[in-house]
């Protein structure tokens, strides 16, 4: 039995595409195939009925709530379908209270939270004590992170699964079973040709809705025509591109064209070039690409190319990060330039990223080189008998805060990795270090 909350006006609603298409058994359903593929954990506690509580944690449009109908489908349980969006903490005792009757008489009760992240942590808490005594199964949706999103007790009683963007070829088989399927155009004549469809998964960008929706909308503004045995709906790449708002910018973004642009991006950056910078941005964004792959990007540019010759510019980049997430396209587009430009004009450093790099060719290269014996911890008494943390020396306890201390093992004693340049504000690093190692060799004689 599936309970749901609803509206005056269901009766007169018009279903989309999407909500036609929805699977109702497990192989009907596109990707996810690491969680519902032939024996997989997931597939085997819904074939089992094993349902406990749980949560689902993805991206817009990956099946959240679509594997949640079909464990309304297959499980043998009550199933109500609960949204965080307009319910409050009233609501959910009423319902808590059913699922409380129907458990003392041997039912059971799975209650499905649509974007549990919206509920605040009293709202959350009424969940607990339900879910305690096993009144009810509750199957929270979340595009949040639930480790912050999701209060620890309730979380703790829940397992977490994590769904994927679908890719595009998974949408492509989506879409062609739209076109084909009795519940979607499969009684119309609709032609759309490969590339077309192409374009159309390229631009959802993983996001089964956004690709369904989209085609629905190019086969309603598709080109009529009669052939004479009925009528013809032809979607081609300019229907598409009207209902998009796109040109001919779409692009594979696991093909070279996508690592083209990212690495005209990069470089135009590097070369402190803004104008060709957020061109070659602008190009990525209306092109469809994910704004928060631009962004992860930006960030490690601003560390492997700035770095400490203007400390500012992790600072930035990152906020733009968070601002990509938190409003997404297009209005994100601002924030990103913001950082793009910023980051052109910085001064430019690379010697983190290259001390990084000859640090990792020892460590690589010299594993079994042992920690010194005086920096390690002698959390036991037996490694305090040993010698574990002997001879120590705790900078906070000098009046330089400094001390002539050995920490790189012997074979790599002298060593130096990180090289500050001149550049911005590193210029003050390289003084610092510079004075640093100066008092550490005339404490050790060496100077």
């Amino acid at each position: 039995m599936i309970n749901e909350q609803t509206t005056l006006f269901d009766g007169q609603r018009f279903e989309p595409l999407a909500a036609r298409l929805r699977p109702e058994t497990l192989d009907e359903i596109v990707g996810q195939q690491h969680l519902l593929g032939p024996g997989k954990i997931l597939r085997r506690i819904i074939e089992q009925d094993q349902v406990s509580s749980m949560i689902f944690w993805g991206p817009p449009g990956v099946g959240k709530t679509t594997i949640a109908q079909v464990i309304a489908n297959q499980t043998k349980a009550n199933f109500i379908n609960f949204s965080a969006v307009t319910s409050g903490i009233k609501e959910i005792r009423t319902v808590m209270q059913q699922a409380e009757e129907s458990r003392r008489f041997g039912g059971k009760t799975i209650v499905f939270v649509d974007e549990i992240h919206r509920f605040n942590k009293a709202q959350q808490d009424a969940f607990l004590p339900f879910v305690e005594k096993g009144s009810i199964i509750l199957i929270g949706a979340t595009t949040e992170n639930p480790s912050f999103e999701v209060n620890g007790a309730l979380l703790s009683r829940c397992r977490v699964f994590v769904l994927k963007a679908l890719t595009e070829e998974e949408i492509e088989k989506l879409l062609r079973r739209a076109i084909t399927s009795p519940k979607g155009f499969g009684k119309q004549d609709v032609r759309i040709a490969d590339d077309v469809l192409h374009t159309i998964a390229a631009f959802a960008n993983g996001d089964a809705r956004t690709a369904l929706s989209t085609l629905e909308m190019a086969v309603l503004n598709g080109e009529q025509e009669s052939d004479g045995d009925g009528e013809v709906t032809t979607v081609t790449m300019d229907v598409v591109e009207q209902c998009t708002s796109r040109k001919s910018l779409l692009y594979d973004k696991d093909g070279e064209e996508h690592y083209n642009l990212i690495s005209a991006l990069h470089k135009s950056m590097r070369n402190s070039d803004p104008d060709a910078a957020v061109y070659w941005l602008a190009r990525m964004l209306e092109a469809g690409e994910d704004p928060l792959y631009v962004a992860r990007r930006v960030t490690r540019f601003a560390s492997e190319d700035v770095g400490l010759a203007d400390p500012r510019a992790l600072e930035i980049a990152v906020a733009a990060y968070q601002a990509c997430h938190y409003i997404g396209m297009p209005e994100c587009s601002v924030h990103l330039t913001e950082a793009v430009v910023y980051l052109s004009l910085a001064p430019k450093s690379n010697s983190l990223y290259v001390a990084y790099e000859t640090a990792k060719k020892d460590a690589l290269t010299q594993l079994a080189d042992p920690v010194p014996l005086h920096i390690r911890n002698a959390v036991t008494k037996l490694m305090k008998d040993i010698g574990y943390g002997e001879g120590y020396q705790y900078a906070h306890d000098t009046e330089e805060k400094l001390t002539d201390m050995q920490c790189l093992p012997d074979s790599l004693l002298g060593k130096t990795y990180y090289q500050p340049t001149r550049q911005g504000l590193e210029n003050r690093f390289k003084e610092r270090l510079e004075q640093i190692k100066a008092w550490k060799a005339k404490r050790s004689g060496k100077e």
